[in-house]
């Protein structure tokens, strides 16, 4: 095993995991499509890397080198910095600024002290209270179908879920929909019964949105799922959504 990572839920608000991991040794991953942000933290060699990395729209690889300490926190959907527009981190991992410190870095025009897995709600806490952080409660709500049609039209809806995640709502519920696929076939349900349950108009449909969204075929998937195959990707689930943040990290 090449990772190894521990998970805690976060008293913030605005976070909905964090994570602390090591890598032991190089690896390689076919990651999935991601909706969420996060913000990375990485040590190597006794160097620090301040890294915010964007939604991935797609399923992509990933790929790690040895002997590094890993910070991930993923955000909630809606939270966004209203200092970078979500739409410009799409896709991209993004390296923040040494300040003179060695262990502190440039967010905002402010320097922030590199935080560990101790005290990382403290410093969320910190970049909410200093409106580096924001949240935009439309997005859960309107992903909840919980806001009201009149409420609010569909030309301001849309721009408030680009503004706060990059992204179109129907892009976010085709990523989701496309994660109860794969939970579906890999609890065992066949690849017919999928299409029916999660909504999809054929088996052609399922497997492009697979494709796009997890980066394997539902007949793909299937195999992996079962007792005998020792795939890479039937290992501890956590290990494998994290490797999300690892491409280029160092």
């Amino acid at each position: 095993m090449s990772l190894i990572v521990e998970q805690r839920l976060s008293d913030s608000p605005f976070v909905e995991a964090v994570m602390h991991g090591w890598t032991v040794s190089e690896g390689t991953s076919l990651r999935p499509a991601e909706v969420q942000w996060h913000m990375v933290f990485t040590r190597v060699q006794g160097s620090l890397y301040p890294l915010i990395v964007g939604p991935w729209i797609s399923a992509g690889s990933a790929a790690w080198g040895e002997g590094a300490e890993i910070l991930w926190v993923r955000f909630k959907l809606g939270v966004f910095m209203p200092h970078l527009p979500a739409r410009n981190i799409l896709n991209t991992e993004t390296r923040l600024p040494e300040a003179a410190s060695d262990s502190a870095f440039w967010l905002r025009s402010s320097a922030w002290q590199f935080p560990d897995y101790e005290n990382v709600d403290t410093f969320i806490d910190r970049l909410a209270r200093d409106e580096v952080l924001m949240w935009d409660p439309v997005v859960s709500a309107g992903l909840q179908d919980q806001l009201h049609p009149q409420a609010m039209s569909p030309r301001t809806l849309r721009h408030r879920f680009l503004r706060a995640t990059g992204m179109t709502q129907s892009h976010i519920r085709q990523f989701r929909r496309a994660q109860q696929a794969e939970a579906l076939l890999r609890r065992g349900a066949t690849i017919l019964d999928t299409v029916d349950e999660a909504g999809y108009f054929d088996q052609p449909h399922l497997t492009r949105a697979l494709k796009q969204f997890i980066g394997y075929t539902p007949a793909q998937i299937v195999r992996m799922s079962t007792p005998d195959c020792h795939s890479v990707q039937d290992t501890d689930p956590v290990l494998e959504y994290d490797t999300n943040v690892l491409t280029n990290t160092y």
